[in-house]
């Protein structure tokens, strides 16, 4: 073993190393930036999060709100309205999109009853269509009785850039969003 020169003893007895700072600005950055690069994905992983977000509740709206402006409609106006409404996603991916368009008519005593139910797997992204004559329950005042309202049903499967579910993310899962519009030039709107 080598003897300590008379400078580093003198260093460490009067604590010179302890006071050198060199080295501590990459200790601090080493410690640091894990953690910023982790706020950083994180925030935009959210705002991706919310856009897609607001982007699926346009999708809802303007769905319904084309099918609420005719007086009938048939398969073909059906997958052009979708097609119009999946447009408003880009320039997110619109394959895990699927749009289900019904029409609920209520009767004399306000209880709802799909009249049709419409979605096509290359235009709608193949959502599960409601049977016809099935019940439906609407929210309170969404329908008075003998009306009619439009519902689309929406659900994106959001997957984060990032697969980071063991960190902080749920991994992949369902946006769902409906959407309620009444018929304006008619009482219903037919499918024929």
């Amino acid at each position: 073993m080598r003897p300590l020169s008379g400078r580093t003893k003198e260093s460490l007895q009067n604590g010179a190393m302890w006071r050198d700072q060199r080295g501590v600005s990459a200790i601090e950055f080493a410690l640091l930036a894990p953690i910023l690069i982790l706020m950083y994905v994180g925030a935009v992983e959210i705002g991706r999060l919310l856009t897609v977000e607001r982007r699926v509740e346009t999708v809802a709206s303007t769905a319904a709100d084309l099918t609420a402006q005719v007086k009938q409609v048939v398969d073909n106006d059906l997958k052009d309205i979708c097609d119009a409404s999946k447009s408003i996603l880009p320039p997110y991916d619109s394959a895990p999109l699927k749009i289900v368009l019904s029409s609920v008519v209520a009767d004399n005593n306000n209880n709802g009853k799909v009249a049709w139910s419409y979605s096509e797997s290359q235009h709608c992204g193949g959502g599960s269509v409601r049977a016809v004559g099935s019940s439906y329950v609407l929210p309170t005042g969404t329908t008075l009785a003998n009306s009619s309202v439009i519902v689309v049903e929406v659900t994106y499967a959001f997957t984060p850039l990032l697969d980071l579910k063991k960190v902080f993310s749920p991994g992949a899962f369902n946006m769902k969003r409906t959407f309620y519009a009444r018929p304006r030039r008619s009482l219903t709107v037919a499918k024929i």
